[in-house]
């Protein structure tokens, strides 16, 4: 038996699924192309059985098509950030160990020598999504692992992070009826198909719903208020440094297309801010412009939603809402026992939404869990008013840089690569528009010399584009404590605001 999503889109048939940079599909369209993906994956085998297959393609019908295709085959996908230098890239090839590479024509040479290099095949969608007679397709197991994500961590390298087509069903069943999605829903999405945001709570959810959704290949703010202009969607979900960008656009633009913007965000049902704190001005600045209280969530990678404030009633700014159906939730003290009411403690997250483990990584899986199966997500809370209110992380080495999970650990060692850095603390700092700005303390070798410049091409080389420091400070030494270890919020001082 097909899996449910794939159930779901054949009794859709001829219903608008997507509007891509590449064209118009529907439903019937998804289902004809994924298959022949998952014959060529196939190529005369029954079931890929796990094998994992990366993915490197833009926002589009190609990216949709190809990760469908990976899932009817029996395989793991794992979507690859388009933004990524080769050395990231070349990080999560040797960790996934995958079978073959997709990529996007117009990327494959982005990866082909990494590829080689592993004695992998690059295969273009182009040639997966030619005209094939799949065959047979294999039944797989809604418990098998459908996607892997990988997330940044407190050891520092990303880890993989495996989710099953029973997770992603029961994410998407869980935001369908919080949010009570209808097919006749359509959405607008620009954010990157490398994390459960715009994959699971935006792609698939709609596609789950016979909604449609139409894909932009980038954000771009004045874009983006043409399309909501129109008055065509009825749903729209972003991160806060988004809105901000959209805020400042509309700040800038004539009265009358003001007006005409304004109307039509909110013609919308519903807009929804998540993956980092939404700052209260921008709320209030969004409903002062739109008429929307923009509905914040909370989540991540392995568990995907967990809270969420309500479609209908009472959004209170700060507040991230209760917990969303099928999902529990606890705090729990550093004994891992219960808070009383009013007092904080950390999130710790159980129920069919969450991931299985961190791939290859057994003690990492351990230490996430409670014997009693509960995921330690962290952060902390506290329940106000019969709603949550996040307080922060636990460690000041992951921080949250326009809605991207970071690891500090993972900068440092990056840095720390440069002949001429001695030591380096990277921090985040308070900011309005990042949340957290990475920014990066190092003490140079004796007699070495280096710039700003120099070392944020270094990182630029070697790192993510939002994992390069904004910036650098160069020091004699690092604060410590008097134990010698380097005191973080003390760093964060010196860029001019306190914290960590």
């Amino acid at each position: 038996m097909a899996l449910p999503l794939i159930q779901r889109a054949d009794r859709h048939g001829d219903r608008l699924a997507l509007l891509a940079p590449e064209g118009t599909f529907s439903y019937a369209d998804l289902a004809t192309a994924s298959a022949t993906v998952a014959g060529r994956l196939l190529d005369g085998r029954d079931d890929l059985r796990g094998e994992r297959v990366c993915l490197l393609t833009p926002p589009g019908w190609d990216y949709v098509a190809a990760t469908w295709g990976i899932w009817r085959a029996g395989g793991i996908a794992v979507p690859l950030a388009v933004s990524h230098p080769p050395p990231e890239l070349a990080y999560v090839l040797d960790d996934a160990q995958p079978e073959v590479v997709i990529a996007h024509t117009g990327l494959a040479d982005r990866i082909a020598e990494g590829a080689a290099a592993r004695g992998l095949e690059v295969r273009t969608t182009r040639e997966m999504l030619t005209g094939f007679d799949a065959g047979q397709l294999p039944d797989v197991d809604p418990g098998c692992a459908a996607m892997m994500l990988y997330t940044s961590g407190t050891t520092g390298r990303p880890k993989g992070v495996v989710i099953s087509h029973a997770n992603i069903q029961a994410q998407v069943e869980s935001l369908s009826e919080a949010w009570g999605w209808i097919p006749d829903d359509r959405i607008l999405l620009h954010l990157p198909l490398h994390h459960v945001h715009g994959i699971v709570n935006v792609l698939t959810t709609a596609l789950w719903n016979g909604a449609a959704c139409e894909i932009m290949p980038s954000f771009d703010p004045v874009d983006v208020w043409q399309r909501l202009a129109t008055q065509e969607f009825s749903l729209y979900m972003a991160v806060p440094t988004v809105y901000r960008r959209l805020i400042e656009s509309w700040s800038g633009a004539p009265e009358n297309t003001q007006k005409e913007w304004s109307t039509g965000a909110g013609a919308c049902r519903l807009m929804v801010s998540g993956s980092a704190a939404l700052p209260v001005p921008t709320l209030e600045r969004w409903r002062e412009m739109t008429g929307h209280t923009l509905l914040e969530r909370y989540g991540m990678t392995e568990i995907g939603m967990a809270l969420s404030n309500p479609l209908e009633g009472e959004r209170r700014p700060g507040f991230v809402g209760a917990p969303l159906p099928g999902v529990e939730v606890r705090l729990v003290d550093e004994e891992e026992r219960p808070v009383s009411p009013g007092e904080p403690g950390q999130i710790n997250v159980r129920g069919p939404t969450v991931f299985h483990e961190y791939w290859r990584r057994p003690e990492a899986t351990a230490e996430a869990f409670t014997d009693s199966g509960w995921f330690r997500t962290g952060d902390q809370a506290v329940v106000e008013g019969g709603a949550y209110r996040i307080l922060g992380r636990r460690s000041v080495d992951i921080l949250k840089s326009g809605g991207e999970k970071i690891s500090a650990l993972e900068i440092e060692d990056v840095l720390r690569s440069h002949p001429a850095v001695r030591d380096v603390a990277v921090v985040g700092v308070p900011d309005p528009a990042w949340g957290d700005r990475v920014c990066a303390a190092i003490v140079a070798e004796p007699g070495a010399t280096t710039g700003e410049d120099e070392l944020r091409l270094f990182a630029k080389e070697r790192l993510a584009p939002y994992k390069v420091p904004k910036d650098f400070l160069l020091l004699d030494d690092l604060p410590r404590n008097a134990m010698g270890k380097v005191t973080k919020p003390a760093v964060s001082a010196l860029f001019g605001t306190p914290g960590g």
